[in-house]
């Protein structure tokens, strides 16, 4: 594996075949979701700008609206903050037959809470004793659960956050806690360095997706989602992922450059 965080580059038209092909692969895998009533749960985190958005877009591009459900929960409510801290997303869980992408998850607690002073050290050491029992749980209630780690570099993030407040068509994107994220990297990097030691487990492991060049990200996140998973006519050769944009969490990974310092 290349140890340098950098762009991994695939040119315009066989990222567009590729994708094309992928995305009628998403189509065999919804229709056997249906037909084995099976529950699928999809988790984005990542650094701001990691491509989250434009990932998910391509994955529910041609899939039914009726079974392929986008949650991106915004600030939590007096009763939201009241109640059971997972309570708020349990009812975004996926049912029999649908597909469930999660545009930032539960884990917003071990990230922008804590970096930004969201929570207290209570809740925040709470959460994290108690999430992989919880995702135990789900995965034992036959919930199929995949969590992605969209990583970028530091100057890569500095570019799109850049190209964000000059692009109209993406004002919408730009939050305080966006033009925080670049000032708070090294805090944003300790907090994603201790959610992956407490929350890395064989039941619900972490993903990291290597996501400066977007197109390889969103091509290798897609292969990576139809190799894991199971459905009928599968194109094996098609979704072999790239071991270099997309594997598994190791420590070590933070260490050598595969993972953004």
């Amino acid at each position: 594996m290349s140890k340098k965080h950098s762009k991994k580059s695939i040119d315009q038209p066989d990222y567009k075949k590729t994708l094309k092909q992928l995305q009628i692969e998403l189509v065999k895998l919804q229709n056997h979701i249906i037909k084995h009533n099976a529950k699928i749960l999809i988790i984005f985190e990542g650094r701001d700008a990691g491509g989250k958005d434009g990932t998910i877009k391509r994955i529910t591009q041609y899939l039914s609206p009726r079974e392929t459900r986008t949650v991106a929960l915004g600030k939590p409510s007096d009763r939201d903050l009241s109640s059971w801290y997972f309570q708020r997303y349990v009812a975004h869980l996926p049912a029999a037959q649908e597909l469930v992408l999660f545009n930032r998850s539960w884990y917003n607690r071990a990230g922008v809470e804590r970096v930004m002073g969201f929570c207290n050290e209570e809740q925040y050491h709470e959460f994290l004793e108690t999430v992989p029992d919880f995702e135990q749980m789900l995965v034992k209630s036959d919930i199929k659960l995949l969590k992605y780690y969209l990583d970028i570099s530091q100057d890569e993030q500095k570019q799109r956050l850049k190209d964000r407040e000059q692009d109209p068509l993406k004002q919408w994107k730009i939050s305080p806690i966006d033009k925080a994220a670049h000032k708070q990297w090294d805090k944003y990097s300790q907090a994603r360095n201790i959610m992956f030691a407490r929350t890395h487990n064989l039941t619900a492991p972490w993903t990291i997706v290597r996501a400066d060049d977007k197109q390889a990200a969103r091509i290798n996140v897609i292969k990576d989602m139809l190799f894991r998973l199971d459905y009928k006519g599968k194109d094996e050769a098609l979704v072999l992922p790239d071991a270099d944009v997309v594997f598994n969490y190791k420590e070590s990974y933070l260490h050598n450059g595969m993972i953004a310092a």
